[in-house]
């Protein structure tokens, strides 16, 4: 049986590398974290699968391989693996939308249930010693934004439709027709000032594209009722930075919860880490404690399904970037 030439973008001692031994009557393996280690296997790579490697590390091994016939990407996300050459390809890359999205949508509930239950003034108030009662908010009939209704926007809606929740969606190709049935109506990009101006909440959940980039700024954060709670999930550029930390000191807004940031990890001295209306998490929201391990499963299915000719699952269309 001819094994398929199979670069694994890692570092060897990543204990997920274990789980390639399933299939090593199928594959030629190759595991590094240079290209030097690729050098006697690039060019009759058939399959590369960028675990960890950063985009300069994978575009190098990527343009030594002049027969790859699929390239993998353990993230959901593309902005840190889609390169000109790859794009321009005929190669398909496939990433792993769907491993994550039950742990970000229970993030999203939980940074909207953190302020309406105001937990920071529990919490304060628990390590002072203050017995003061205060009135909370209900989630129920609140309505909640996503921006960006993929498979995480869909998490999101689930969770927040079970609590009672309205849901609004903003969808890139969403038209008269498109319905769902967590989803109570559908914006188009054009629209997006419309939509956030009836939401409590907005979830940022699209991936980072140039039409996205910098899609919510201070003419989006003027049009939020005061009130309103902004979460990202999606990538920190599409949030302008300076504009969020002007509508959270002016009280535009009424807080922001974050998984990502412009820059990661977030420099020390960063007004986030001391702004009360922030809930800050470090780019871990969707990390479980088997999330790599789902993310090398489905790898696995994958490969499964490459072996055996069947059609990839979340192949990515290159030049839109999801």
């Amino acid at each position: 049986m001819k094994k398929h030439q199979l670069l694994i973008l890692s570092d060897p001692a990543d204990p997920r590398m274990a789980k390639l031994d399933r299939i090593c009557d199928q594959a030629q393996l190759t595991v590094g974290n240079f290209p030097a280690a690729f050098e006697r296997s690039a060019n009759i790579a058939a399959i590369i699968l960028n675990w960890s490697a950063s985009i300069e590390v994978f575009s190098r091994v990527f343009n030594m391989c002049p027969n790859v016939k699929w390239v993998h990407t353990r993230s959901a996300g593309l902005d840190k693996s889609l390169f000109p050459e790859l794009v321009a390809s005929q190669v398909p890359l496939t990433n792993g939308t769907g491993v994550f999205s039950p742990s970000l949508g229970e993030f999203a509930v939980a940074a909207m249930l953190y302020f309406s239950k105001d937990l920071r003034r529990m919490i304060r108030n628990q390590m002072a010693g203050i017995w003061e009662p205060f009135d909370v908010e209900l989630v129920q009939h609140r309505t909640v934004g996503v921006v960006g209704y993929g498979d995480i926007g869909r998490a999101v809606a689930v969770r927040a439709h079970a609590l009672g929740m309205n849901v609004l969606a903003l969808k890139r190709h969403a038209s008269a027709v498109t319905t769902d049935e967590l989803v109570s109506r559908f914006f188009t990009t054009d629209q997006l000032n419309d939509m956030l101006s009836m939401c409590d909440y907005v979830v940022v959940a699209a991936p980072l594209t140039q039409e996205t980039l910098g899609m919510i700024g201070e003419p989006q954060f003027a049009v939020m009722k005061s009130t309103t709670v902004i979460i990202n999930m999606g990538r920190g550029p599409i949030i302008n930075e300076f504009a969020l930390l002007q509508a959270l000191s002016k009280n535009r807004i009424r807080g922001a919860a974050l998984d990502v940031f412009d820059v990661e990890p977030l420099p020390q001295g960063h007004p986030f880490y001391s702004t009360e209306k922030v809930l800050l998490s470090p780019h871990c929201a969707d990390h479980t404690s088997d999330w790599l391990d789902n993310a090398m499963d489905f790898f696995l299915e994958q490969f499964e399904r490459y072996r055996n000719g069947r059609p990839l699952l979340n192949v990515v269309d290159k030049k839109l970037g999801y």
